[in-house]
């Protein structure tokens, strides 16, 4: 159950991630160039994709921290993405 929470979460982060990146805030504009030069700008795809892969192992491994540490992580992506989207930042 754990891994399934873990990877409907690494959905919904990713689809914030990619929203968040194609929007034309400043932030947006400036991690885009900044991880353009690694792997032509995929860069950042790659990280959240690691970390969702962590999460899922951590989790496989019946570790208990995994879930609500991938959770509290969810949350705070989703809090930066609403800010960033909205222009509260």
């Amino acid at each position: 159950m754990p891994t399934l929470v873990i990877f409907l979460c690494g959905i919904a982060n990713f689809a914030l991630h990619k929203a968040t990146m194609e929007s034309d805030h400043p932030m947006a504009l400036q991690m885009r160039a900044a991880f353009g030069r690694f792997m032509g700008g995929y860069g950042s795809y790659l990280l959240e994709f690691l970390i969702l892969l962590s999460a899922l192992s951590f989790a496989a491994m019946d570790w208990a921290i995994a879930l609500p540490a991938y959770l509290v992580y969810t949350g705070m992506n989703g809090l930066a993405g609403w800010a960033i989207l909205n222009g509260k930042i």
